[in-house]
């Protein structure tokens, strides 16, 4: 049976991850279905005995009767900024008030190797809470700060997962240097190990994967260089992928190219999985759909009046042609990219503060420039609001290094029509 409290209040409908409660006042401003009044009480549906138990034992200690030591928790509730993830304990039923305001589900997630912070724009844009991040760089540190108020704790190896909040989500760019094919072109040529014998870097991903074993998030979503799923002959992602698979998570990847969103080809793997425990072995997941017409030209990411530093020396200028013309005589396709206004640019890569040679812009009779910092900001999708609290080479460096916000936001939508779909499906209509 369930637990009735005779009470007017001036609300309608609270709902949290362990208790269905129903709040109503007068029979003017009473819930209802089709014109019939739902309820003129409040009523707690499914209390157990050991729950109707401490409510008693609280009562007892507080000297206070049930309503008023129930009231004081709702109150609380209100008061705090701080909900149960989505998914804590009993699934929640999602906030209809907001989605009849047109608003996203509200879900929390966490940002681990968040860098500048790309993944947590990319959600945040569609309802997500961030909850708690990670990032050991000291510049990311600061720029991370700078943007979202918010210092990410360091090193991820040293965090235990308890000390990581309960989530819905979890979203982490982990390492890209082992798999990629300039970090691996390098370390080849230095006879370095990479990959996964890449014991700094490449076994990060198993930190990663030991957290989302003891957390359990019900969501994951991974980015990486496009270069993951073919390194090693398909063995690194082999691991990867069999690793995830065997925590029961159903996996979702497919390569997207940020052109389509930016004006700069940039090909990232995205990793989307679901706790099959939740969501099943099918879930109605699917990658978004590139947008039907291209958002912008390079052009339209250009500053009025940049300054004269970024135009590159006769000196450098000089030795770029040249070495252009001695790998062309070769044969190889090693060289600068001077980029089409009207077109998309090569990808931006962090080594962007050396020379700039795979992006320069043509300046007429002038030598050629590089991108200024913010031009630079805006080529990845980061919006002007932000600001740049980093030298050059730093900046260079964070953003060749990011994510696409407006990338991780569209595939962001997918995953909240999954979860639309998962209450819809198992909570049904109220």
């Amino acid at each position: 049976m369930g637990l009735v409290i005779d009470t007017y209040l001036n609300a309608i409908l609270f709902l949290d991850s362990h208790w269905e409660i129903l709040i109503s006042c007068d029979s003017k401003m009473s819930p209802r279905r089709n014109g019939r009044v739902l309820m003129t009480s409040m009523l707690i549906r499914d209390i157990s005995g050991k729950l109707r138990s401490w409510i008693s034992e609280e009562c007892d200690r507080l000297k206070v009767s049930r309503q008023e030591f129930l009231l004081s928790l709702l109150t609380k509730a209100c008061d705090v900024d701080e909900r149960l993830p989505l998914f804590e304990g009993a699934p929640a039923q999602p906030d209809r008030a907001q989605q009849g305001a047109g608003r996203s589900l509200p879900f929390s997630f966490v940002d681990l190797f968040a860098g500048i912070g790309g993944l947590r724009l990319g959600l945040e844009a569609v309802g997500g809470r961030c909850l708690f991040s990670s990032e050991w760089d000291r510049y990311s540190q600061k720029t991370y700060n700078a943007w979202f108020n918010e210092v990410p704790k360091g090193d991820i190896t040293k965090i235990e997962p308890s000390e990581i909040p309960d989530h819905d989500v979890l979203a982490a760019g982990f390492p890209c240097q082992p798999f990629s094919i300039a970090g691996v072109s390098k370390k080849n040529a230095l006879g370095l190990p990479h990959g996964f014998k890449d014991v700094t870097q490449g076994n990060l991903f198993f930190t990663l994967a030991a957290i989302i074993r003891i957390k359990r998030p019900a969501v994951i979503m991974l980015e990486n260089v496009k270069n993951l799923q073919s390194h090693d002959q398909g063995r690194t992602w082999e691991v990867i992928r069999t690793t995830l698979e065997e925590m029961k998570y159903r996996i979702f990847t497919k390569v997207i190219d940020a052109a389509a969103w930016v004006p700069q080809h940039r090909e990232r793997v995205i990793i989307v999985g679901f706790d099959s425990f939740l969501f099943g072995c099918d879930p109605p997941f699917n990658f978004p759909k590139e947008p039907e017409k291209r958002c912008s030209k390079f052009r339209d990411i250009l500053e009025s009046y940049p300054d004269e530093r970024y135009t590159l020396s006769d000196h450098l200028w000089g030795y770029l042609k040249e070495y252009a013309q001695r790998h062309k005589e070769k044969g190889n396709g090693f060289g600068y990219g001077m980029v089409d206004l009207d077109g998309v640019s090569r990808t931006l890569s962090a080594r962007y503060f050396k020379d700039g040679s795979e992006i320069l812009i043509p300046q007429g009779n002038k030598n050629p420039r590089r991108l200024t910092p913010r031009e630079a900001a805006r080529l990845m999708g980061f919006p002007d609001r932000l600001p740049i609290v980093v030298s050059d080479t730093q900046a260079y460096r964070q953003f060749g290094n990011a994510v696409v916000p407006p990338v991780v936001e569209a595939v962001a939508k997918q995953v909240v029509k999954v979860l639309e779909w998962h209450f819809k499906t198992n909570m049904g209509e109220l």
